[in-house]
């Protein structure tokens, strides 16, 4: 099947729309972290958005690869969701987007690609997939310690880490501000599901 013919085309597009969307709402919810002092999970949204704009750089060079550099409007549709950008909403709802697009979306135009003989691109979905379910854990986890007030504490002895100058100590909770550095509790690196 010929490319611009393609219902994969319109999958890159979309997916190259969807993706620079996302890169910009992880920048907005970076800010929102910040602003409320939480400077770790900020520098976290901020990595995913740069994820997020890496994974549209693959689409837009795919779609000037396979189009052969055509210089042409590609119309999609396609929904957008819009969510609070309260850090107290906004984890939860992007561990539920990601999950969603990650087992749903990408799976979805994969599976398009495959059909109409396009494999490479298809397994770039489908890797795209994968990062995707790790970014929902990841903000699933973040979204359940901060709903349970929990980012800073736990049952049992863990390793908290500076994200400012890296000191690191073992406890059930982390410092208010940094014994090296000083810096505050916003900066120390939240440890994964106990």
């Amino acid at each position: 099947m010929e490319f611009n013919d393609s219902k994969t085309k319109e999958c890159i597009a979309r997916s190259f729309a969807g993706l620079c969307q996302d890169g910009a709402r992880y920048q907005f919810i970076a800010k929102s972290a910040a602003d409320e002092g939480f400077f770790y999970i900020s520098n976290i949204m901020k990595k995913i958005a740069s994820l997020k704009m890496a994974h549209a750089g693959v689409m837009y060079k795919i779609m000037l690869e396979e189009s052969q550099k055509r210089r042409e409007n590609v119309n999609i549709e396609a929904g957008y969701p819009f969510e609070n950008q309260l850090l107290k909403t906004s984890l939860k709802d992007s561990a539920d987007i990601e999950k969603y697009q990650s087992k749903n979306v990408y799976p979805h135009f994969a599976k398009i690609a495959a059909d109409e003989g396009f494999k490479k691109i298809s397994d770039i979905f489908l890797r795209i997939s994968k990062v995707g379910e790790k970014t929902s854990d990841i903000l699933s986890n973040l979204a359940e310690k901060f709903d349970s007030k929990s980012l800073y504490k736990s049952e049992k002895d863990l390793l908290w880490e500076c994200g400012n100058c890296g000191y690191f100590e073992k406890g059930k909770t982390a410092w208010s501000n940094c014994p090296l550095c000083g810096y505050g509790q916003g900066y120390v690196k939240v440890p994964k599901k106990d």
